[in-house]
């Protein structure tokens, strides 16, 4: 019965999720051991990262870039060297324009802020595995402009209209991870009119998520974190 497992085991896809927040690799493995071809493990720390994969293959590389003991970079450049054909995809929370180029040139096929990871994640990890590339649209944007030359560290001009100095100062609130209520009070307006205000934040940079608000603004130099 053990030999019969272990000879499944091998027909499986091997998937290595990196997350120290012990919340998000939950969710992220309890969906994808809902599907029978994956054969999934998972590490809070980049150690605990190395030493898994001093040990086992790896298929599938799913892993954040900010871990308590250095950054994902490391374990994508790893499993990159010592399995070319491995998959890898970044869920990070905010993808600056250093940790983007890092992760692409280090052998990331796909790179999604987490605010913006869909919930059906086995339908994303088999598109992955499939060849597709999962990217957040304003991480795509990002890439487009810096091979077309535009990746530099100067404001690009918004497509639509600008942003108001109202609408700046909450996206600036966003960036720091504040409450709709902070927002409010910190800028002396009422909570009722904050999600009006993002609402048209999103739509001039063309995001849907908060993440994706704040890496355009960066991009854009519209906020300074």
């Amino acid at each position: 019965m053990s030999g019969s497992k272990r000879e499944n085991d091998q027909d499986r896809i091997r998937v290595l999720v990196v997350e120290d927040d012990a919340v998000v690799r939950w969710r992220v493995c309890d969906a994808l051991r809902t599907a029978t071809e994956f054969l999934v493990e998972e590490a809070g720390t980049l150690a605990e990262a190395k030493s898994h994969l001093a040990a086992n293959p790896v298929r599938v590389l799913l892993s954040d870039l900010r871990l308590p003991d250095g950054s994902g970079i490391e374990i994508i450049r790893a499993v990159r060297a010592k399995f070319p054909d491995a998959e890898i995809m970044v869920i990070s929370i905010l993808g600056d324009e250093e940790s983007v180029i890092a992760a692409i040139t280090s052998g990331a096929n796909g790179y999604l802020l987490k605010d913006a990871f869909p919930a059906d994640v086995v339908a994303t990890v088999r598109d992955l595995v499939r060849g597709h590339s999962p990217i957040s649209a304003s991480i795509a944007r990002f890439i487009v402009r810096h091979s077309q030359g535009s990746g530099r560290k100067t404001p690009l001009p918004l497509n639509t209209a600008r942003l108001t100095p109202r609408e700046i100062d909450i996206l600036w609130g966003i960036a720091k991870g504040f409450s709709y209520s902070d927002i409010a009070d910190h800028l002396g307006i009422s909570r009722q009119t904050v999600p009006g205000h993002i609402k048209n934040i999103y739509r001039k940079l063309e995001v849907n998520t908060r993440g994706e608000a704040v890496f355009e603004a960066v991009q854009q130099g519209l906020i300074k974190l």
